[in-house]
C-alpha cells in the first residue's frame, strides 16, 4: 500500500541566502480542483500550498490560483494566455510556471448513468492536446491529474454521472498527452485507487465529486513531495 509522506522541511522552509534571488511566480489553473471547492478549512490544495510559501521562513514563490468551477478543458484554453498574460509582477512580466488540472468535467455522462460525455473523447483528445501546446507555447508546464470521484453519490446535481472507468479513460489520455510532450504528470487518481474505495471515499465530500478538507490535504502533501514541482520551484538568481 502507498503511503504520503508529509511535506520535507527542505522544501518548505528554504532561505534565500543571497539579496538577488527571485522568487517564482506561478499560476495554477483548471477546475474546482484547483479552486478548491469542497475544503472549508484550507481552501484547496493550491490556497494551502499558497500559503505555505507566504510564510516568514519559507520559499515566498508567489501562487495564483485561477480554478473555475465547472471548467472543462475548452474553457481552460480559451482563458489561458489572457490569465498568463496578467499574472505578471514587479520584475517579472509573465509567470515563471504553469500548474494544470482540467479533465475530470470533461468525462461526465449528461442526464442519465449511460449518456453521453460531457465532452465526446475524441474531441476531448484534440482539446487536451491543444491545450497543452498552448500552455507549452508560453512556459514550462505542469499537470495535476483528476482525483477518483465517490461513484455511489451520483449523480451530481441530479445531472451528471461521473464514474472511474471514464476517469480513467480521460486521465489517461492526459497522461499520454504529456509524456508525448515531456510535461510531468501527477496520477492522483491512480494513486487514490490503490489506496481501497474505503480509503478514497474517505477524502470525498458528500457530493461525491469534490474532496474534502482531508482529502486536499491529502493533494497538498502530494504535489508538495512530487520532484518535478519541486525542481520546478528552486530559486533562480537573477
Amino acid at each position: 500500500m502507498q503511503t504520503f509522506l508529509p511535506p520535507s522541511p527542505m522544501q518548505l522552509s528554504v532561505r534565500p541566502t543571497q539579496n538577488k534571488i527571485q522568487p517564482k511566480k506561478i499560476i495554477a489553473l483548471g477546475d474546482s480542483l484547483i479552486y478548491g471547492f469542497g475544503d472549508p478549512e484550507g481552501g484547496g490544495w493550491v490556497e494551502r500550498l499558497r500559503r505555505t510559501w507566504m510564510q516568514p521562513d519559507s520559499l515566498g514563490h508567489v501562487l495564483y490560483n485561477l480554478g473555475v468551477r465547472g471548467d472543462r478543458t475548452i474553457q481552460v484554453a480559451q482563458r489561458l494566455e489572457v490569465e498568463f498574460r496578467h499574472r505578471g509582477e514587479l520584475r517579472n512580466r509573465v509567470p515563471d510556471l504553469i500548474i494544470l488540472s482540467v479533465g475530470v468535467n470533461d468525462s461526465a455522462r449528461v442526464g442519465r448513468i449511460d449518456g453521453k460525455n460531457y465532452t465526446d473523447f475524441t474531441r476531448f483528445e484534440l482539446e487536451i492536446a491543444a491545450l497543452l501546446e498552448q500552455a507549452q507555447r508560453l512556459c514550462p508546464v505542469l499537470f495535476v491529474g483528476m482525483a477518483p470521484v465517490n461513484e455511489s453519490k451520483m449523480p451530481f446535481l441530479d445531472c451528471l454521472y461521473y464514474n472511474h472507468a471514464d476517469q480513467y479513460r480521460y486521465k489517461e489520455a492526459t497522461r499520454i498527452a504529456c509524456l508525448e510532450r515531456d510535461i510531468p504528470y501527477l496520477d492522483i487518481f491512480d494513486s487514490w485507487i490503490a489506496q481501497g474505495r474505503d480509503w478514497v471515499n474517505q477524502r470525498i465530500g458528500e457530493d461525491g465529486l469534490h474532496p474534502n478538507a482531508l482529502g486536499y490535504q491529502t493533494l497538498l502533501e502530494q504535489v508538495i513531495n512530487w520532484e518535478p514541482l519541486s525542481s520546478s520551484t528552486q530559486y533562480r538568481r537573477d
